[in-house]
């Protein structure tokens, strides 16, 4: 199977993508970490293959599941826990309701007497030794992030098998749907848009805003009331990992013996005020407190919020902390417009190129996150939708080239500061948007496809297998 609305080696991904429906619940999850593509993809190919058992009236006849990880999820499975994400998706949880505390207990329990609960309900034979295997020289041909799982009869006889590959920001593509898990696969939107320059003309001809656009595509899914309803509910869970980053201090898991340092610097940043009176760039610190708080929550697996995906999770949240900070007109409704805004940007990525770093590298992640962040923030600023397009593409233009070589395959060095990199890039890139008049040489479509062949072009060292760059030239004990 090759699905060119996700292969890239089709060269289709300006074709066949390009008619999916994406809505804003699409561009944001309220998951866990430490990775969309390595945690909550996978848990959720377990629970989905759990779906699928129970449409084929197999839970009960299924004695053992077995699952093989290929590529980017064998190569940085372990640092991303992907192992443990797999196991509690085949118990029956899902990213956006489960518990980060159960997830030790539930794996000890499994350790401790070689039983899982598939479906949350079903014993079956599972031993982490023999039945999840990584398969570290090996990739699936349809996409770098694949995995494949089988269950066996209690005589040990194939009942059923399913290969999932994980495209990115938490998506799931199968190898018999051909698709991702997109909410609007048959839906008619009233301004459907695959390309800037189509979002562009549509706000021109209807007068209206990015934000406005969106909102209005929205409702061919369900009532303003419930799009706002869930608008704010992915505000309230960012500005809540914001506050538990910022309150939590200690040592990153996984071996690196990375220091959370949101904790301090609060600290530091709150005793000291005067200090800011001083420095006019303390405002930069500020930023910079909010991106570590929320990716040091993703690195210990806590509950934040994809967007576009874990590794890029704190940009778009401290720009967004920073807005209702430090803006003169943040409101809640201008926090709505932030954030259907940039999930407006986000769908153009996701249909013409990749949010995956094992795709396209780390400019899919903090690259579009940082472009998505950037128009935002533009637009709530007063930013015309030509500035708009400006800022999201200043975001991304530098970012083009940037590699994921996550040491120990852990989003902690360098994914946590590349956050805060981030952040700040898409301040100024608003900023230097809105010094404009919208007009620039290079547009947003231009430097997406750019940023997709240049994800082509990239060895696949640099792409989320912790094989070149940082993560083989700082000695660190292996995890």
């Amino acid at each position: 199977m090759t699905n060119p609305a996700t292969d890239p080696s089709s060269g289709s991904q300006n074709n066949s993508q390009h008619d999916v429906n994406l809505s804003v619940v699409d561009l944001y999850t309220i998951g866990i970490g430490p990775s969309s593509s390595h945690t909550v993809g996978p848990m959720r190919a377990g629970y989905r293959f759990c779906l699928e058992l129970e449409s084929r009236n197999l839970l009960q006849n299924t004695g053992s599941v077995v699952v093989d990880l290929y590529g980017s999820l064998a190569l940085t499975g372990k640092g991303h826990a992907t192992d443990t994400a797999v196991i509690m998706g085949l118990n029956g949880k899902r990213p956006r309701n489960i518990d980060p505390d159960d997830i030790v207990p539930t794996v000890a329990a499994i350790d401790e007497t070689n039983l899982m609960q598939l479906y949350g309900q079903y014993p079956v034979s599972f031993n982490r030794d023999t039945n999840l295997v990584f398969h570290f020289t090996e990739t699936l041909p349809q996409h770098p992030n694949g995995m494949r799982i089988t269950a066996f009869d209690h005589d040990g006889l194939k009942v059923h098998s399913q290969e999932y590959f994980s495209v990115g920001g938490g998506f799931i593509v199968s190898s018999d749907d051909h698709g991702a898990e997109y909410s609007g696969d048959n839906i008619t939107l009233p301004f459907p848009f695959s390309s800037a320059d189509e979002l562009m003309e549509i706000c021109k001809r209807e007068g209206r805003s990015i934000a406005e656009i969106m909102m209005e595509n929205e409702q061919s899914w369900r009532s303003p009331e419930e799009t706002i309803a869930f608008v704010d509910r992915v505000h309230d869970a960012m500005m809540c990992c914001i506050d538990r980053g910022i309150r939590t201090d200690g040592i990153l898991p996984g071996g690196l013996n990375v220091k959370r340092r949101a904790s301090k610097l609060y600290k530091e940043l709150t005793e000291k005020p005067e200090a800011g009176l001083r420095d006019p760039l303390t405002v930069i610190d500020w930023v910079n407190l909010y991106a570590l708080a929320v990716n040091e929550e993703n690195a210990a697996g806590g509950r934040v919020v994809t967007a576009p995906t874990n590794g890029a999770a704190g940009v778009i949240p401290a720009v967004l902390r920073y807005y209702e900070k430090f803006g003169a007109n943040a409101n809640q409704h201008n926090i709505r417009e932030f954030l259907l805004t940039a999930a407006a940007i986000g769908s153009i990525y996701k249909k013409r190129a990749s949010i995956s770093a094992a795709e396209v590298g780390c400019q899919g992640e903090v690259g579009v996150a940082c472009s998505m962040a950037a128009g935002a923030l533009c637009a709530v600023l007063g930013g015309t939708p030509e500035q708009v397009e400006n800022a999201a593409e200043i975001g991304m233009e530098h970012n083009l080239g940037l590699t994921c070589d996550p040491i120990g395959g852990l989003v902690q060095v360098p994914c946590i500061e590349r956050n805060t990199m981030g952040a700040v890039k898409a301040i100024n890139a608003a900023r230097l948007a809105l010094r404009g008049d919208g007009q620039h040489t290079v547009s947003l479509d231009k430097v997406i496809e750019t940023m997709r062949q240049t994800g082509l072009d990239m060895q696949s060292k640099y792409k989320e297998t912790s094989q070149g760059g940082l993560a083989v030239n700082v000695n660190v004990v292996e995890c």
